[in-house]
């Protein structure tokens, strides 16, 4: 399978980098185009191909990677032959109305939301299949660069949110947390390292054990003690609240 990734920005930069640190594909078989050869660079130190003309990039892939700007969308598919191609589009925005208008008939259409952890294989992508999918095919690509969920249209939206919002959000809670260690006595390296860490355990807790949040709370708090103190702080000041607000504000 030879990919080619159309935009070399946040997005479509980091899918390309996931792609070329994993082993779903062979380094060349990845095609990366960007109008600015500067950010061509490094895809090509890591064994990409790379072009600054979009056209030679899709008529050499099997699978195309729409990555840039919504607004730009239409102009760069429309220059396209997307014949008999599988055609994915990262524009968050875009409806699989409007693509359907400018692919070819004969393509596979997808829609996909990644987040920028796909750089180190942990973005959670949510996958729309619009006409003639190869399902095994998408799925494997972008569960290359961390894990994926196959939805309808209309929880896009809500996907975008949860999963690319949410990065900022839980950073917001990396720094929060740093801070108060720094506050508590840390420097503010030492206070950053412990909670990145905490976070990883977390992370790896619950997706082993299958446990509600909660019931992972309840193991590491007892009665009048440190834990269950310092959450009802955070809850009176809002905490559960203000991430639920943060979440739907961002709809």
């Amino acid at each position: 399978m030879r990919v080619a990734i159309i935009g070399a920005g946040a997005i479509g930069g980091a899918v390309a980098e996931g792609l070329l640190k994993s082993d779903f594909l062979a380094a060349d078989e990845l095609i990366v185009s960007n109008p600015t050869e500067q950010k061509l660079a490094r895809f090509a130190e890591m064994g990409a191909q790379v072009t600054t003309d979009n056209v030679e990039a899709a008529r050499l892939a099997d699978v195309i990677i729409i990555a840039v700007k919504p607004w730009l969308v239409e102009e760069v598919l429309t220059a396209l032959d997307t014949t008999r191609k599988t055609v994915i589009s990262l524009a968050a925005g875009i409806t699989s109305e409007q693509l359907l208008q400018w692919v070819s008939l004969y393509a596979d259409l997808w829609l996909a939301i990644p987040n920028i952890a796909a750089s180190e294989g942990a973005s959670m992508t949510f996958l729309v299949p619009v006409k003639n999918t190869n399902r095994a095919d998408v799925q494997g690509l972008f569960n290359a660069v961390g894990r994926t969920f196959v939805c309808p249209e209309r929880l896009l939206p809500a996907g975008t949110t949860l999963a690319s919002c949410g990065l900022a959000y839980a950073m917001r809670y990396v720094r929060a947390s740093t801070e108060g260690g720094v506050e508590l006595g840390f420097r503010a390296h030492e206070a950053q390292e412990i909670v990145l860490q905490t976070v990883l355990g977390v992370v790896r807790l619950l997706q082993a054990s299958g446990m509600h949040p909660e019931q992972a709370v309840d193991l590491v708090t007892t009665p009048g003690g440190l834990t269950i103190r310092g959450l009802n702080e955070m809850e009176r000041a809002g905490f559960s609240s203000a991430v639920i607000r943060g979440l739907k504000a961002g709809m």
